[in-house]
């Protein structure tokens, strides 16, 4: 329920606690019949209803229906009648789980069956008793339970309102930490090969024989210098790189043909093998990152090596592999491997598979296989969405409980109640043809077997006078569906004295 002052909802009690009162003080009125003893009691007892109603909100209903059975078995009371309402939308309506309410109601019908059979009295007053608890609880009882569902699609609706503006106000600094991501993957990719390459030259420039000392000397330390630029590179990489962040998928400026000569060109010992496929989108810059960043690490890690680019199309799917022979410094990249994390995240999300790692004899190999058309991607829908779309179908169907479930109540008591009626008549229906046979002066022994198990309990109005001079007279039903007309045979002394078809 709605969050409310602690003012608000005492006053909320107060009022309903003298509103439940009001028939109590009209039907137990002393004047009336009642006393100021029942008075006191019934507005006393309504009055701790209201005060733990909110804390336990099934016993003001217990309660109620406790005080109303023994005044009448039909559950039907002038007092309490609209307590039993007010409590049973209440307990509908501040209820978290609904197995307590549905074991109130079975206890009440029990009940009242119980106390219908120790007093004796026909079925009649516990259909009533149960038509009472459709109408009275167990219909408002619903309405709560819709009223409180509403209430939570209402506050789930405000609640979703607040986390996307809480959201919205958190894009901004998502978006920033999103591009220095990929500005820090620009960085690796271009910055970091280019430099790498750098040093390639510089190391050709430091052992040309036809440059003087001085000459070769400056080569050395441009080969150094491009070296330490790198190592700061990464360290940059490293605080502007999101952790967890997805693959840059920035287009590549040149194709894989351009780059392996760009490499030989600066004088990496490179050869490519295979015609280079073109890959749409995703695949063909992945592609491009695979032999860049295996060129890259064979320049950095592997200096005077020979590298070998091979291509391969096998149907829907190409493989690139990028091999590099033991150098000086031959091994596994030592960079931290950031390079070949986000290389890994970007062969992933165009749908291939990347594998890396030392070969046999020395080197190093990495190769990555990479579908023509990369999957797409189904858009996931948001989660406020979901949420509320399932507030919606929880509150739509206990709109149609709260709709069908009393209906469906009342049609079944309908037919029971018909049921019952039918047969309680049938069990006081004296046929015709055995009528007949009834002759005055026979003994009850001797018509015993032409009567039915039980003669009519409750009279119709209107019919005439008893004879005079006789015993007793019993009456039984002329048709089933019918009060009217029934036959009366009275008795004197054990024999028919008279029959009589009233009205006839």
């Amino acid at each position: 329920m709605p969050e409310t002052s602690p003012a608000r909802r005492r006053l909320f009690d107060l009022v309903l606690w003298l509103l439940l009162s009001v028939p109590v003080l009209l039907r137990s009125d002393p004047n009336d019949g009642g006393s100021w003893f029942q008075v006191a009691a019934g507005v006393t007892v309504l009055g701790g209803c209201v005060a733990v109603s909110r804390r336990w909100p099934l016993l003001p209903l217990a309660v109620t229906c406790a005080a109303s059975l023994p005044a009448s078995l039909e559950l039907f009371t002038p007092s309490y009648s609209l307590a039993l309402v007010a409590f049973g939308y209440l307990a509908g309506r501040r209820q978290d789980h609904t197995r307590g309410s549905l074991w109130l109601f079975g206890g009440v019908a029990a009940v009242g069956l119980l106390l219908t059979r120790l007093t004796g009295t026909s079925l009649g007053p516990w259909f009533t008793l149960l038509l009472a608890l459709a109408l009275a609880i167990v219909a408002p009882w619903l309405v709560g339970r819709y009223v409180r569902q509403y209430d939570r699609l209402v506050r789930s609706g405000w609640e979703l309102a607040d986390r996307m503006e809480r959201e919205q106000a958190a894009v901004a600094d998502r978006e920033r930490l999103r591009e220095r991501s990929r500005i820090a993957g620009d960085m690796h990719d271009s910055l970091g090969h280019d430099l790498a390459l750098i040093a390639v030259r510089a190391g050709v420039l430091e052992v040309d024989p036809g440059l003087g000392p001085e000459q070769q000397r400056a080569a050395g330390e441009l080969r150094r210098a491009a070296a330490e630029a790198t190592e700061r590179l990464r360290d940059v990489i490293g605080v502007l790189r999101e952790e967890g962040a997805a693959a840059p998928t920035a287009p590549a400026d040149e194709t894989v043909g351009e780059l392996v000569d760009r490499a030989r060109a600066s004088g990496l010992d490179v050869t490519l093998a295979g015609p280079v496929p073109e890959l749409p989108g995703m695949a063909g810059r992945a592609l491009h990152r695979v032999v860049q960043e295996g060129l890259t690490n064979a320049a950095r890690h592997a200096p005077g090596a020979s590298v070998a680019v091979e291509l391969r199309e096998d149907g829907e799917r190409v493989t690139a592999r990028v091999a590099n022979g033991p150098g000086a410094g031959a091994g596994p990249p030592a960079s931290g491997g950031s390079g070949l994390v986000g290389l890994d995240e970007r062969v992933r999300l165009a749908g291939g598979t990347l594998t890396h790692g030392p070969v046999p004899g020395g080197g190093f190999a990495l190769t990555a296989v990479l579908p023509r058309r990369a999957p797409a991607a189904v858009p996931a829908a948001p989660t406020s969405a979901r949420e509320l779309d399932r507030a919606r179908r929880r509150v739509r169907k206990d709109l149609v409980r709260a709709i069908w479930i009393p209906l469906a109540l009342l049609a079944a008591l309908a037919v029971l109640t018909a049921g019952v009626a039918v047969w309680s008549q049938s069990r006081s229906y004296l046929e015709p043809d055995n009528y007949a046979r009834l002759l005055v002066g026979q003994a009850y022994a001797e018509i015993v077997d032409d009567l039915p198990e039980h003669a009519l309990e409750r009279l119709p109005a209107g019919l005439p006078p008893e004879p005079g001079g006789v015993d007793e007279c019993r009456y039984y039903r002329a048709t089933v569906f019918a009060e009217l007309p029934v036959y009366r045979l009275c008795f004197t002394g054990g024999r028919l004295v008279a029959r009589d078809e009233l009205p006839g």
